[in-house]
C-alpha cells in the first residue's frame, strides 16, 4: 500500500494560512475599533434661543462653540475630535425633555451641556439621568443640587441662587437698608432667590415688607410700581431674569422708584445693562458670575476674553456666555483625564476636576456636584465708559468657599 505523505500539522504552510485567516477575521474588528475611536464626541447643547432669554443664550452658544474649536485644535483626544449639538428648547420644560431625549436617542450624543433656565433644567435632568448620560448645567438652581433630584450624571457649572443672593445680601443690606421688597419673576429662578436673600438677611436683621410676584415674559409692571412706592422700602430687588430684568429696571426708573430706594438685583446681567442701556440702570447693583473687566487681575480671564475677541469681531463675552465655554471645556478635559468616553467613569473624572477656565480657581463640591466659585460683585456705571463695554465698575469678589453654600445635609446628600 502506498500511502501519500501528510504534513505535519504544525508546518510553517499551515501556520501561514491559519495566521492569514486570523488576520482576516480580526480585520473588522480592528477596524470598528478605530472607526469609534475617530468618531466625534457629541456634546448636545439645549438652550432658550427664542425667547425672553435668547440673547444670553445666543451668547452661551457662541461661548460653547468658541470651547469646542480650542479644543479640537490642541488635538482634541486620541484623533477624537469634539461636536457641539445645539437645540432650542423654547424656555419650555416639556419642549426641553424632547430635544433632549431626541439628542440622546436620535442624535447618539456622549453628554449635555446647557439650560439657561430653572424654568427647564429640572426636565433636562430627569431625562438625562434616567438614561445615565452626564449633564452639566449652566443655569442658576438650587434644586437640581438637591438630593431628590440629584444622580452621579448631574453636574452644575452655574452659580446657584443660595450662593448669589447671599452675596449680594451680605454686600447690599449693611450698606442700604433693612426694610426689602422683591419684585419676583414667579418660577423656580425667582422663588430660589427670595429665599437665598432671606437666610442671608435673617443674620442682619432684614425685614420683607412684600414679595410681589409677576409672570415669567411680562412686559408691563406698572400695576406693581405704585404698591412698591407706597411700601417705601429702603432696597428693591428685582429677583428676575433676561428681559424681564431689562423690562422692570426701565420702568422702575421711569417711575422714580430710585428715589429714596436703592435698586439690586441678585444676578445684574451684561446683555441686559447692554439691552438698557446706562440710564435705565444707572445705580443698580447686583451680583454675576464673571465680568470681563476682571481682565486686568485675572490672567485666565484675559486669555478668555482675547480668544472671544478675536473670534467675534471684537465682542467681549457675557457672564452667561462664560458658563457655555466653562461648561463644554470641564467634560473634555475630564474626557481627557478619564481617558474615556462614558458617562460613569467621565463623572468619576468631572466630580475631581480642579480648574481655572475664565474667573480663577473652580472645583466641584463632591457630595452634590455643584461648582464652588467666586461671586462679583457689580454696579452699573453711566459716567466715565471707556468704551460701550465698559457697564459695570467691580465693587468686590465673595472668594469661593464651601461655607457659603447651603451644607450637603440639609440638600439631602451625605458629606463627602
Amino acid at each position: 500500500m502506498n500511502d501519500l505523505p501528510v504534513k505535519p500539522v504544525n508546518s510553517p504552510r499551515r501556520r501561514q494560512l491559519v495566521l492569514a485567516g486570523g488576520a482576516l477575521a480580526t480585520a473588522p474588528a480592528l477596524f470598528n475599533i478605530a472607526r469609534a475611536q475617530a468618531a466625534p464626541i457629541k456634546i448636545g447643547f439645549p438652550v432658550p434661543l427664542t425667547g425672553p432669554f435668547s440673547a444670553e443664550a445666543q451668547d452661551q452658544v457662541r461661548a460653547a462653540e468658541l470651547a469646542v474649536k480650542e479644543w479640537n485644535a490642541a488635538g482634541g483626544h486620541k484623533g477624537q475630535k469634539a461636536e457641539l449639538l445645539v437645540r432650542d428648547d423654547k424656555l419650555n420644560p416639556g419642549e426641553a425633555a424632547t430635544r433632549t431625549l431626541e439628542l440622546i436617542e436620535k442624535d447618539k450624543v456622549n453628554f449635555v451641556v446647557g439650560s439657561l433656565s430653572a424654568a427647564t433644567q429640572l426636565s433636562i435632568n430627569a431625562v438625562t439621568r434616567e438614561r445615565k448620560v452626564l449633564f452639566n448645567s449652566i443655569s442658576q438652581s438650587d434644586a437640581i443640587n438637591e438630593a431628590k433630584d440629584w444622580s452621579l450624571y448631574t453636574f452644575h457649572e452655574a452659580l446657584n441662587p443660595h450662593l448669589t443672593a447671599g452675596a449680594v445680601a451680605r454686600y447690599a443690606f449693611p450698606k442700604f437698608g433693612k426694610k426689602i421688597v422683591y419684585l419676583t419673576a414667579d418660577y423656580a429662578y425667582g422663588h430660589e432667590m427670595v429665599r437665598g436673600f432671606q437666610r442671608a438677611g435673617q443674620a442682619l436683621g432684614a425685614q420683607t415688607l412684600a414679595d410681589i410676584r409677576h409672570p415669567l415674559g411680562a412686559a408691563d409692571y406698572s400695576a406693581f410700581l405704585p404698591r412698591i412706592q407706597a411700601l417705601k422700602p429702603d432696597i428693591l430687588v428685582l429677583c428676575n431674569f433676561g428681559r424681564d430684568l431689562v423690562n422692570s429696571a426701565k420702568q422702575a426708573t421711569d417711575f422714580g422708584l430710585k428715589q429714596g430706594t436703592k435698586i439690586i438685583a441678585p444676578v445684574l446681567l451684561y446683555t441686559s445693562r447692554v439691552a438698557g442701556g446706562a440710564d435705565a440702570f444707572e445705580g443698580i447693583l447686583g451680583g454675576t458670575s464673571y465680568y470681563w473687566g476682571m481682565e486686568d487681575k485675572i490672567p485666565s480671564a484675559k486669555k478668555f476674553n482675547d480668544a472671544f475677541r478675536k473670534a467675534y469681531n471684537g465682542a467681549v463675552p457675557s457672564d452667561y456666555g462664560a458658563l457655555g465655554y466653562a461648561g463644554i471645556l470641564s467634560v473634555l478635559q475630564a474626557v481627557k483625564n478619564a481617558d474615556a468616553t462614558d458617562s460613569q467613569r467621565v463623572a468619576i473624572a468631572l466630580r475631581q476636576l480642579k480648574y481655572d477656565w475664565y474667573k480663577g480657581p473652580q472645583f466641584y463640591r463632591k457630595c452634590d456636584h455643584q461648582s464652588v466659585q467666586s461671586v462679583v460683585i457689580v454696579e452699573s456705571k453711566s459716567k466715565g465708559m471707556k468704551d460701550k463695554n465698559d457697564v459695570f465698575n467691580v465693587l468686590a469678589i465673595e472668594d469661593a468657599n464651601e461655607k457659603n453654600l447651603r451644607s450637603c445635609e440639609e440638600m439631602g446628600h451625605k458629606p463627602a
